[in-house]
């Protein structure tokens, strides 16, 4: 049963506001859809140079060196299992995808995060937004990024960047904001100016917290890459998503199971350069 009143033209106002913005600002994400695609194009080009198994020792070390032996043969025994399953390219391709969006949420994130932390009114405006951002549901942010960008990588990248930076901003914001008052006032006491605190007191004692955000941006870009294969990312995403449509569940777990493998890697990584290491 309808309310008794006019409806608001909501779906329509929308329709119109990025219908507006497409017309007037279209060349502007046309050429920052090329550069992405660029850059993209030459991160899966470098991964896929290399013979998987030099990828393997090569990120097995880097593994070792940032979090230990133990994440290290976790890290080549995985990737060596997704090798032989046949599934190398697209796991080059996702995390591809994954660590550009994640490196431009972290970019955009960090200094929000930061800057919500020292000006309480520009917390008190980012924080409903950032709710926004959390409970809309991340298909709908596929559908803006379509006549924006069109289909394809580019697209799902806009989409993931959108999707994962919250916790960028709401971890950084956290963690500066944990750092005890005696520390700060101690900082006042010796005269220190605004940027000296920042840079020598509160990022370096937010550190684990903000590495905990990057974690999560970074768990989150992975989720999303998969959901945007549907409007054309490839990598593991297009494999789930072909699965579905060919109606085969073996090939689907096969590419779940790299997608968790290779959260499973970031995740331990990220964990240990934050100061907490689990495995």
């Amino acid at each position: 049963m309808n309310m008794p009143l006019p409806r608001i033209p909501l779906a329509e106002m929308i329709d119109q506001g990025l219908e507006w913005l497409t017309d007037h600002f279209a060349f502007i994400t046309k050429a920052l859809s090329k550069l992405t695609e660029v850059g993209l194009d030459a991160m899966v080009a470098g991964l896929m140079w290399l013979p998987p198994w030099l990828t393997i020792i090569l990120l097995g070390a880097l593994a070792w060196w940032l979090a230990g032996r133990k994440v290290a043969i976790f890290t080549a025994v995985g990737l060596a299992f997704i090798w032989n399953l046949g599934l190398w390219g697209p796991t080059m391709q996702t995390l591809s995808l994954v660590l550009i969006a994640t490196g431009v949420a972290v970019a955009i994130g960090l200094p929000l995060g930061v800057l919500a932390a020292l000006y309480k009114g520009f917390y008190r405006v980012i924080m409903p937004i950032l709710d926004f951002m959390q409970t809309m549901p991340a298909f709908v942010y596929l559908i803006p990024a379509i006549p924006f960008f069109g289909l394809g990588p580019v697209s799902a990248i806009f989409s993931t960047v959108i999707f994962a930076m919250p916790p960028a901003i709401r971890l950084a914001c956290l963690g500066i904001k944990q750092v005890p008052e005696d520390l700060i006032e101690a900082a006042d006491a010796f005269g220190s100016t605004k940027g000296q605190k920042l840079f020598k007191l509160q990022l370096p004692l937010a550190k684990t917290t903000i590495m905990a955000g990057v974690n999560q941006t970074i768990m989150l870009s992975l989720s999303m890459v998969v959901i945007a294969a549907m409007i054309g990312a490839k990598g593991l995403g297009g494999e789930v998503w072909k699965a579905i449509q060919r109606l085969e569940p073996g090939m689907g777990f096969e590419a779940g199971l790299a997608v968790v493998i290779l959260a499973m890697i970031l995740d331990r990584i990220t964990q240990a350069l934050g100061g907490k290491q689990k495995v």
